[in-house]
């Protein structure tokens, strides 16, 4: 509700001065309960946008009516996915898997293989479980066409812990490229753990490496982060030649590589690319994975994977050695449990009908709605949706909010300060049931036919 009351404000439809309902009045008319309302008036408050006095109608604000939105990244993710909960509203949020999906006796079994496992009275391998990353060599052998040494593989608590990792690998103040649009969370990472991130554009193949060069000759770079699979969030998957072309690039100027490979299990349409890390030559390249996509992100538990023989490789051990273990060993006992018992394997292939089914379903309702194009649906679990027209993205996010679905605007993934104009929105189908889903699309085509 706070998000729609914002958006009236920021584009006129509220005036300086103007009363909003009472709390009760409109709890009653959004059909809402009147604590979430309370909740929101408060929120709104404390931001300035409106002002509350006891016993006297809200108002708002002289000094926000009309003035242009701030840029929409600068609410945490999580904040969004509560107010959507909180107001009812079917949740298309990106970024969620189904994490409900797996067999619960699996599930159970997992935990009752952690539960029986000794217990050792040393401290963990600061590496994680043996027979973990054991199960993560193995399956990445199967799925992304490398297997690495068990030395080279690191398990993490996620992919945030895993880029931390790195980025205390590298020099202080190092510069590292990001896509731009691209992960919000990674630049703020990397900026609070003290790196540089230098925003790159993208084309339809992905990583613009002209531009990639260009910013490299002008101040020179540490490394790179790209999601070549399923670039986060626009969708694209990097050609082979391209990924050929960027790792040429990367050992000629010394620059680390690091793939996200965030999503890479589920793949739509085609046959998926092999890894950078599977085509590395020169060591180049440092894989991150994550089970948050497949399992659940509760576990707060992924993997990297250093390269062979470059210097990073000991230095990331020796960061990790130096940080120690991150990740319980009851929860890895779990998660190579599920891997060597073949529960894991299950899990994806029913998620991967699932998702084909609700990948299909978003298809059928927006493919083809004139002026609108859909991104991103040859893999993962979201899809960009973009459109021709005079609309901007903020009254069409809003509109669609307003029927009753809550999405995310394509600006939230846009680097502060790069300029670079958007209009679209990232819609995700992870976790949603394809009843919901099935009753949130005709809205966001409805939505979609006014622009």
């Amino acid at each position: 509700m706070a998000d729609s009351v914002r958006a009236m404000i920021h584009d006129g439809r509220l005036r300086a001065g103007d009363a909003l309902p009472s709390t009760r009045a409109l709890a009653a008319e959004l059909g809402i309960a009147r604590g979430t309302v309370v909740a929101a008036f408060e929120q709104l408050d404390g931001e300035g946008y409106i002002h509350t006095r006891h016993g006297a109608a809200a108002r708002v604000a002289a000094t926000l009516a009309g003035v242009p939105a701030p840029h929409p990244a600068a609410e945490l993710p999580a904040h969004h996915r509560a107010e959507a909960k909180a107001e009812g509203l079917i949740d298309l949020l990106p970024g969620v898997p189904a994490s409900n999906a797996i067999a619960r006796r699996d599930w159970r079994a997992a935990w009752r293989h952690a539960a029986a496992a000794p217990i050792d009275d040393a401290y963990p391998d600061p590496l994680g479980l043996a027979a973990l990353r054991a199960e993560v060599a193995k399956q990445l052998g199967f799925s992304r066409g490398f297997a690495p040494e068990l030395e080279r593989v690191i398990v993490t608590a996620g992919t945030r812990e895993a880029l931390s990792l790195v980025v205390d690998a590298l020099p202080p103040g190092a510069r590292v490229a990001v896509e731009n649009p691209g992960h919000r969370g990674s630049r703020q990472l990397l900026s609070n753990a003290g790196a540089h991130a230098v925003p790159i554009g993208l084309d339809e193949h992905g990583l613009v490496l002209d531009e990639l060069r260009a910013a490299h000759a002008r101040d020179a770079l540490a490394a790179v982060l790209v999601t070549p699979s399923h670039q986060y969030p626009m969708g694209t998957v990097m050609p082979i030649a391209r990924r050929h072309e960027l790792l040429e690039w990367a050992s000629g100027a010394g620059v680390l590589v690091i793939e996200d490979d965030y999503d890479s299990e589920f793949r739509h349409h085609g046959a998926p690319l092999p890894a950078l890390a599977a085509i590395d030559p020169s060591g180049a390249v440092v894989l991150l994975g994550t089970f948050s996509k497949t399992l659940s992100p509760a576990l707060r538990c992924g993997y990297l994977v250093v390269p062979e023989r470059a210097p990073i490789a000991d230095a990331l051990r020796q960061v990790r050695t130096a940080h120690s273990s991150s990740v319980a060993t009851p929860v890895q006992h779990a998660v190579a449990w599920l891997m060597s018992s073949g529960a894991l394997r299950r899990h994806l292939a029913r998620l991967r009908r699932d998702y084909t089914h609700k990948r299909a379903m978003v298809a059928d309702a927006l493919v083809g709605l004139p002026g609108v194009t859909i991104g991103g649906l040859a893999g993962g679990l979201h899809a960009l949706v973009q459109w021709e027209g005079e609309r901007d993205e903020a009254s069409v996010v809003a509109g669609i909010r307003r029927r009753g679905v809550a999405v995310a605007p394509l600006a939230r993934y846009v680097a502060d300060g790069s300029g670079l104009e958007t209009r679209g929105l990232v819609l995700g189908y992870g976790p949603v049931s394809a009843t919901s889903l099935g009753q949130a699309l005709p809205m966001i085509a409805a939505e979609l036919r006014r622009s």
